[in-house]
């Protein structure tokens, strides 16, 4: 048994607000808008010195398609990419787009819907009252500082705040607990001129494309930029873990030179290594149990739900756990995500957003991508905001008003059936 340690800790109170949202990535950033659009006084805690997640720190910079192009996410394609809506169906085409461009929307559009931002503050524990969560403890730059609030969102990605109040969570597959692989992503650029190749002593020399870490290219070039966005690592572990999480920064970097090696060898004569992503990129940690869990059922039978707040279409996409070098993909039809799925439970105050909300392991590869986070966060925070004006528990937000709201902050969903119906509802 390993050792423990009992701390016992008093930390001032620094601020309070309605809503506090932990992780500014795609979905802790939606959800900060979303809430304070409804008129909510909103704290956005983010550990590192940037929005945006895998988006900005974690270089994934292509928004992959969700067939669903709407809300808080669309606004924000409009100020990044006002080109992409000129094309014939943009809502069928993935979305490359300048991370450091994204980076600066993000920052101003929190800003201009008076979202505080609290940038070097990761959270500790959360403070509790019985089974309510209350508030966070914080480490900022300053110390430890409570956040106190009436409603929190976690936009951490790893669940971390609902595992640490109490809500039991699941990772990877339910045989066995593997998680999909990780993967450090990193961007070249075209100088225009034959460059030298470089391998740093100790890396791996791939010669084929099967001897490749996912044994094929995945890679897509911003044009007229020259900038080649490059997904070509995979790094077997669960990111949420101390020690696979540490080690996979180490082992991604070896790939990620030794797969630029390859491509200035293989057609990319011209390109140099131009950036590497701060952190490595987590397909899948942990997942929590919510009132409704999302299934691969659900998924290939373009299940309808009552209380839907996002859609998509994107592919079931399963990288091997197993560190093999395949994936599952399956194409989907449009399905919808319920309410919910992101209401954990045996926990009151909190809502979960983005990759960590409550679904199966097959179920959650559709689900993880970042326009669907975008959208998930966006419904939490409008029903963080209707909860604490109705003074209702989460769990019972009204959800035709949680759908007048979306629809008033500019999300469309495909709902064919108004007033609801009993034939819309699955799972209660």
């Amino acid at each position: 048994m390993k050792e423990q340690i009992d701390i016992q800790l008093q930390a001032p109170v620094y601020a309070s607000a309605d809503v506090v949202v932990t992780g500014a990535g795609p979905a802790g950033v939606a959800a900060a808008i979303a809430a304070a659009r409804a008129g909510k006084q909103v704290i956005l805690l983010e550990r590192s010195a940037q929005p945006g997640g895998m988006a900005t720190l974690g270089n994934v910079s292509i928004f992959m398609t969700v067939g669903n192009l709407t809300g808080i996410y669309k606004e924000l394609i409009g100020k990044i990419r006002p080109d992409f809506f000129s094309q014939v169906d943009p809502h069928l085409l993935k979305i490359q787009f300048n991370p450091l461009l994204l980076r600066y929307h993000l920052n101003e559009m929190l800003a201009a819907a008076g979202v505080t931002v609290l940038f070097h503050a990761d959270v500790v524990a959360p403070l509790m009252a019985e089974n309510q969560l209350t508030g966070v403890l914080v480490n900022t730059r300053e110390g430890l500082r409570a956040i106190n609030g009436k409603v929190f969102i976690d936009a951490t990605g790893d669940a971390h705040v609902a595992q640490a109040a109490g809500v039991r969570c699941f990772s990877g597959r339910e045989s066995d607990g593997l998680t999909q692989p990780m993967t450090l992503m990193f961007q070249m650029q075209n100088t225009g001129s034959p460059v030298v190749p470089h391998l740093p002593e100790g890396c791996y020399h791939y010669e084929r494309v099967e001897d490749l870490p996912q044994g094929r290219r995945l890679l897509w070039e911003l044009k007229p930029d020259g900038t080649l966005i490059v997904n070509m690592t995979r790094i077997k572990g669960n990111g949420a873990t101390i020690k696979e999480g540490s080690d996979a920064e180490r082992e991604g970097l070896k790939q990620v030179f030794s797969v630029a090696y390859y491509l200035q060898r293989n057609g990319f004569e011209n390109y140099i290594l131009s950036h590497v992503a701060a952190q490595t990129g987590v397909r899948e940690s942990r997942r929590i149990e919510g009132l409704y869990t999302l299934t691969e059922a659900d998924l290939l039978a373009a299940q309808t739900f009552s209380d839907v707040v996002a859609q998509t279409n994107y592919a079931i996409d399963i990288h091997s756990p197993d560190g093999a070098k395949s994936c599952d993909e399956r194409k989907l039809a449009q399905y919808d995500i319920p309410y919910r799925c992101l209401v954990p439970q045996g926990v009151e105050g909190l809502l979960v957003a983005g990759r960590a909300i409550s679904t199966t392991h097959v179920a959650l590869s559709s689900v993880r991508v970042m326009p669907t986070c975008f959208a998930l966060g966006q419904a939490a925070g409008i029903a963080a905001a209707l909860a604490i004006e109705h003074q209702r528990r989460l769990a019972a937000v009204p959800v035709d008003e949680l759908h007048a709201e979306l629809a008033r902050q500019g999300v469309m969903l495909d709902i064919a059936f108004l007033p609801w119906t009993e034939h819309r509802v699955r799972g209660g």
